[in-house]
């Protein structure tokens, strides 16, 4: 019977209960969100000392929490309204620094990771 090909039939049922099962933990299981996204008005951004990139370092510095750079990720991105005129996607530590530092941010929603059109404005880069 050497060289004789054998054919098969297939039969196809459908999705298997192992499919099945995957797509709807994978529907479950979405991604916690790691930034908030903080709205500054026009009126929050006149103040320079409202910019994580102008405030957070000196106040690291004066608290004595520099090791905390390596932990912060802040992005923003420009605004499309007078109540939102920047957006800033901040981590929980970059949150938990701004809190420290009384800025009282305005959140307004979460997300997994900052959108692609967002600019790293202080610490480090998103990363999974």
């Amino acid at each position: 019977m050497y060289g004789a090909k054998m054919s098969t039939l297939e039969y196809d049922s459908g999705p298997t209960s192992n499919d099945l099962l995957h797509r709807l933990v994978a529907r479950q299981t979405r991604p916690e969100p790691n930034y908030q996204v903080i709205a500054q008005s026009l009126e929050d951004v006149q103040n320079v000392e409202n910019a994580p990139a102008v405030s957070m370092m000196p106040y690291l510095l004066r608290s004595g929490q520099i090791r905390l750079l390596t932990m912060i990720s802040v992005y923003s991105l420009r605004g499309e309204s007078r109540d939102q005129v920047r957006l800033l996607y901040m981590n929980a530590v970059a949150i938990r620094v701004w809190n420290e530092m009384e800025k009282a941010p305005k959140i307004i929603g979460a997300q997994f990771r900052p959108p692609r059109t967002a600019l790293l404005t202080f610490g480090v880069p998103f990363s999974e």
